[in-house]
């Protein structure tokens, strides 16, 4: 038995076929299926419980400085409100784990990481601080609930007013309301679709429930669990930890290098990044020209010499077809290239293919 969400009686009420996931209890499905779920969130829009997701705090005169070393990403000219994502670095240049950053202030900053790496993120955030700062995990306080789809905005608008909703992606409103319930309105995702998702606390997160769903019934939302959430972004090509990068696994290998700022005077892993020089590995797209389905952790070939591993593959309903992701040898990661993934020792036949697999239309 896992950690329940706030929604956890919500999604057994609704039927929901609960697993443990990041050490919680929640929904991989509905009766509705994975299936009728993805689509939904593609053309419509679909509610997720994300209240497994960390909430740290930096706070501080020293915190920007703290964020600039610990992070590779740089925080310097954000404004109040905006939102950037990060890997956290070991000292050998492999991922801590990856994360988001909210300035919410200046010294004050909103941190969200992945559920599974909550203790290991905070505690490392705790070795490695300095100066005037002080690091609080307020996980437990709050409820996260993201809504997704082309029509999720639509949906937001009948709880609050315009002012309230952020304007541009990866961007934030603080001490906002939604259906006359205090939360924090972000415009990011995990999905390749528009959307929002709101922090909130978590004695009011099935109140929020049930009024987003309300408000969303003309839009067809529907809620959607862990299966849907995977498979939608595998198809956007959005890195898992644990899949696309781990501590074995740098940021650059990963294809995250935009998210590696190596003209920043010093990070935790810089030297080490700087000393392997350009990654002899490359995460990159792989469609399914075969019969057969790959998953994460299987050896891929060409012409019978291994090249690497799948990091994740799945059926992708949207697309019509099965697909994955890999992290590779580099020399051998030209798209059009002709690999063989080995499924349970049968050799099932791949492409490489540009990542992102699906990329909304603006």
């Amino acid at each position: 038995m896992g950690k329940k969400t706030p929604l956890y009686d919500a999604h057994v009420r609704a039927g929901g076929k609960i697993v443990l996931f990041g050490g919680y209890d929640l929904p991989v499905q509905y009766p509705t299926g994975v299936i009728q779920e993805h689509t939904a969130v593609r053309q419509k829009a679909g509610l997720f419980d994300v209240s497994h997701m960390g909430e740290i705090l930096c706070e501080g005169e020293d915190a920007l400085a703290n964020l600039q070393q610990l992070l590779t990403n740089d925080f310097q000219n954000m404004t109040d409100g905006q939102a950037r994502y990060s890997p956290m670095c070991t000292e050998s240049g492999g991922v801590v784990d990856d994360l988001i950053v909210y300035k919410r202030a200046d010294n004050r900053y909103f941190i969200v990481v992945n559920a599974s790496n909550r203790e290991k993120d905070f505690q490392w955030m705790l070795q490695h601080q300095f100066g005037q700062v002080v690091f609080t995990d307020v996980s437990d306080q709050y409820a996260q609930l993201a809504v997704q789809g082309p029509l999720a905005l639509e949906i937001i608008r009948k709880l609050t007013s315009e002012e309230n909703i952020p304007q541009k992606n990866y961007h934030a409103v603080f001490d906002t309301e939604a259906g006359g319930i205090p939360c924090i309105i972000s415009r990011t995702g995990y999905t390749g679709e528009d959307g929002v998702e709101l922090y909130l606390a978590a004695e009011n997160a099935e109140k929020m429930w049930n009024l987003l769903l309300e408000a969303g019934k003309e839009e067809g939302l529907i809620p959607c669990g862990l299966g849907a959430r995977d498979t939608l972004r595998m198809e956007a090509s959005m890195p898992l930890y644990g899949h696309e990068m781990d501590e074995t696994i740098t940021p650059l290998e990963a294809g995250l290098g935009f998210f590696v700022r190596m003209d920043k005077a010093d990070f935790i892993g810089k030297a080490a990044l700087e000393a392997q020089g350009t990654p002899k590995r490359k995460r990159v797209g792989l469609k399914v020209t075969g019969r057969g389905v790959i998953r994460e952790a299987q050896d891929v070939y060409v012409d019978g010499q291994k090249i690497g591993h799948t990091t994740s593959g799945t059926h992708c309903p949207y697309l019509g077809y099965p697909a994955g992701m890999a992290l590779l040898d580099a020399a051998y990661t030209a798209p059009g290239t002709q690999v063989e993934v080995d499924v349970r020792g049968r050799r099932v036949a791949a492409e490489i293919v540009p990542l992102p697999l699906y990329k909304r239309a603006k």
